[in-house]
């Protein structure tokens, strides 16, 4: 059987140099569909079981986070289900890849994706629960749906979470983080679940790039535009995934935001906040140290030594969804970082950070957002 590499698939990326021979298979990283962005990639080979493959991206040194590549091991799966760690090298310009299939056909992805069929799944599982409704938000670039989930009963004197994931499509572990999280909320024997849905609403958009996660983009939408650099003007021509779910925060208000995403370079969970506000308070600041404190308690995973530091005000920073959301609403609003790589706190030789971390990450999320919506009575 001839090798052939192929990524005509949900969220596949890849162009093919060459692949005449298992030792010497050559290619490129394909940019974000409407962007000059490289560093996604997912694509299938076939015909290379017990051939130990070279596989070089000729062009990592060109993409967006080139440090993200350091450190860094491609994930690989035989069944798009179970996804572990292949060896894999970066020489500052070529990122090599050598594992030796031990199937006909093996995927690699730069991350462990999240489907848009699983996302659907996610949706519909959520609302055969009867705290759950899911609306439609309106329509993506590309025509897709924009869906929201609203948990709990609204309500005057219940606090309204926000959680929303995916600004950036290749980032899929933060929707698995939602996928945790949710099946935590909806699980009638999770203590914090239950007491979450009698005191506060959550409003949850899992995936806010529809668009980007099927074309196999990092960053970007169908229109080119990255979601987190769009909160000051969003238009649905532009971002109308920004726009849809800004007026609808504007509809219902925000006491506590979370905008789950995943970071290139840093091996750590981490958040960041909104700091570099010329509005920013002392209460917003102790709001912000205790979720932090909680969350390290509920996870040994999330760590605070790790992450961006300070960062000083600019005209770019209120265009951000975090910054923006603070400032628009008075609350806290955190961006949740989570790794590509591993966790170097804790590290795992064989999965690294995958998506079952993510959503156990997601499960223990609900305990510092129980305490920060009591801390808001």
């Amino acid at each position: 059987m001839s090798i052939k590499i192929s990524s005509q698939f949900d969220a596949g990326a890849i162009e093919v140099v060459n692949a005449t021979s298992a030792n010497a298979i050559d290619l490129n990283i394909r940019k974000d569909s409407h962007a000059d962005i490289i560093q996604w990639f997912y694509f299938r080979l076939q015909g290379a079981q017990g051939q130990a493959c070279t596989i070089r991206f000729l062009n990592a040194g060109q993409a967006a986070y080139p440090a993200g590549w350091e450190g860094y091991q491609a994930m690989a799966s035989y069944d798009r289900i179970n996804w572990f760690r292949v060896p894999t090298s970066y020489d500052g310009k070529v990122l090599t890849i050598e594992h030796t299939p031990g199937m006909d056909s093996v995927y690699y992805a730069y991350f462990e994706p999240y489907s848009w069929e699983r996302h659907l799944e996610l949706l519909d599982r959520a609302q055969m629960s009867e705290h759950v409704r899911m609306l439609d938000l309106g329509s993506t670039v590309d025509g897709r749906d924009l869906n929201m989930l609203v948990i709990g009963e609204p309500s005057p004197e219940k606090k309204k979470v926000w959680v929303i994931a995916r600004q950036h499509p290749g980032e899929t572990m933060a929707e698995w983080f939602v996928e945790g999280m949710l099946d935590a909320l909806l699980d009638p024997a999770h203590p914090f679940g239950r007491q979450l849905l009698k005191e506060s609403v959550f409003y949850v958009v899992p995936n806010m790039n529809p668009d980007g996660s099927v074309r196999g983009n990092l960053r970007t939408n169908a229109a080119g535009a990255n979601l987190n650099r769009e909160w000051m003007n969003p238009t649905m021509e532009r971002s109308p995934e920004v726009f849809l779910v800004l007026k609808k925060m504007h509809e219902t208000g925000v006491d506590l935001c979370l905008d789950v995403h995943g970071d290139e370079g840093l091996p750590y969970v981490f958040v960041a906040g909104s700091e570099s506000l010329p509005t920013w308070t002392e209460a917003q600041a102790a709001q912000q140290k205790q979720f932090i404190d909680d969350f390290k308690i509920a996870s040994p995973d999330f760590q605070d030594v790790h992450g961006y530091g300070a960062t000083p005000f600019t005209d770019e920073t209120l265009t951000m969804g975090s910054p923006h959301i603070t400032h628009a609403f008075g609350c806290l609003s955190l961006t949740l970082e989570l790794p590509f790589k591993d966790n170097a706190n804790d590290p795992d030789p064989q999965v690294g950070w995958d998506g079952a971390r993510s959503a156990r990450l997601g499960a223990a999320v609900l305990q510092p957002v129980l305490n920060a919506v009591r801390a808001l009575k």
